[in-house]
């Protein structure tokens, strides 16, 4: 084994592929989250986002793989520290308040993240698979619409009369049903509870923490993750608000065959 491999296989190796990977993750789902908060604007906007982004085509693909494998290995470093860490401690009682807390923060932690594991495959297969959607909600799905110009940093990346997919109404359609929309809501709050936990192993392992700053970069973190929270929750609770509502079937523009 290389040195390199020794490295990566230690306690220390693992955990800093944990924290680099939690970050390439971490600057996904904001990006995500911010790409889909464009719902509450004109539909032209989130529909050109998505059809810009499937125009990217291998790229999107190769970005796909590395979060896909940014994923496999956060996982496997967390279970493998877990694992290591319930094998280290044995069947000795806990001695102290600080390692009844440590061992529920470390369960907590593996737990709400095989939670969010299972709630992105579930919203993979609904709004990108499209295997996860029942019948109704395809009966009543405005497949496709006319697009206007969407913009990226000032440059058209989809010009005006583009027939393109109609995510605006695939998104609320899918967030119509309760049941769905309060998954979500659950999901994403475990998701911004371990996001909100993992910041201060990421930020220690990183070596970016010290007691000078600790308290005030936690309540930055803090406030961070709620915000992402709520910027999440707000999609659905619209959905069954009344506030955001599917595009008329007149406006929509069934593509040829």
């Amino acid at each position: 084994m290389t040195n390199l491999g020794r490295f990566f296989g230690s306690t220390i190796g693992r955990k800093i592929l944990m924290a680099a990977t939690g970050v390439v993750l971490i600057l996904f789902v904001i990006g995500h989250l911010v790409g889909n908060l464009q719902i509450f604007e004109d539909p032209d906007r989130i529909n050109g986002y998505a059809q810009f982004l499937h125009s990217l085509g291998p790229v999107l693909w190769v970005v796909r793989i590395v979060l896909l494998t940014c994923a496999t290995i956060h996982i496997w470093a967390a279970t493998v520290l877990a694992l290591e860490a319930r094998k280290a401690r044995g069947t000795t009682p806990y001695k102290s308040q600080l390692w009844i807390q440590a061992a529920l923060a470390s369960r907590y932690m593996r737990w709400t993240g095989y939670v969010v594991l299972a709630f992105i495959l579930y919203h993979l297969a609904q709004f990108t698979l499209g295997v996860a959607q029942a019948e109704s909600f395809k009966e009543n799905l405005p497949s496709y619409t006319m697009q206007g110009d969407y913009h990226v940093m000032g440059f058209t990346v989809v010009r005006a009369g583009t027939v393109v997919a109609d995510v605006y109404s695939m998104v609320i359609l899918g967030f119509s049903n309760p049941v769905v929309a309060a998954f979500y809501i659950v999901a994403v709050g475990l998701l911004a509870l371990h996001l909100l936990h993992g910041a201060d192993s990421l930020f220690q392992t990183l070596g970016l923490r010290n007691k000078r700053w600790a308290s005030g970069l936690r309540a930055v973190v803090t406030i961070g993750c709620a915000l992402y929270f709520l910027g999440n929750a707000a999609i659905p609770g619209s959905v069954l608000a009344g506030l955001l509502t599917p595009q008329a079937a007149s406006q929509s523009a069934p593509i040829a065959r």
